[in-house]
């Protein structure tokens, strides 16, 4: 199985229209997301693709773990999400996820989780990754139609894609 991990920030004059632009950046907006916890099967590979490829029909099912944060209309700070993993020798493994006003303390939450997550498991992390993204509301970058930076919410996602996706019947 492969696990894409993919990132997108949005803006919006809603939240959840806000979301919806951010997995369009993601490249997930299509498929009905169902968020599982967080473990990674041996066999499965990881890696860092930005925007997800053709996953299948639209409409179908796609499993995630998912870090979500959204900023709301004139507050202060920005949207960050952040995703990290950790792999044992034998390739099982772990996902943990944090969202936060900065990116410092969304990544170092995600650590901190990883390393409490491979205690309870008592085995060794040989390999670990990290993704994280930032999503300013000030920045024009962030398009949200008819809104203007003042009145919009802006999200930012990062999502571990499980595999591709799958009839919901």
């Amino acid at each position: 199985m492969q696990i894409h991990i993919v990132t997108g920030t949005g803006a919006g004059r809603t939240a959840l229209s806000a979301y919806d632009a951010a997995l369009a950046a993601a490249g997930v907006h299509d498929c009905n997301l169902v968020t599982i916890s967080s473990v990674v099967p041996a066999e499965a590979t990881v890696e860092r693709v930005g925007t997800a490829p053709d996953l299948g029909p639209v409409g179908d099912r796609l499993t995630v773990v998912q870090s979500r944060a959204t900023v709301g209309p004139g507050a202060e700070g920005t949207a960050c999400a952040a995703l990290g993993w950790a792999r044992g020798p034998d390739g099982r493994g772990i996902m943990y996820e944090a969202s936060g006003p900065d990116v410092e303390a969304a990544t170092e939450a995600v650590e901190v989780g990883l390393e409490d997550g491979v205690a309870i498991r008592d085995w060794e992390a040989v390999t670990r990754g990290f993704e994280t993204v930032r999503a300013d509301p000030a920045d024009p970058a962030v398009v949200a139609p008819g809104a203007t930076p003042g009145d919009r919410y802006t999200v930012a996602v990062a999502l571990a894609v499980y595999g591709e996706s799958m009839p919901i019947a």
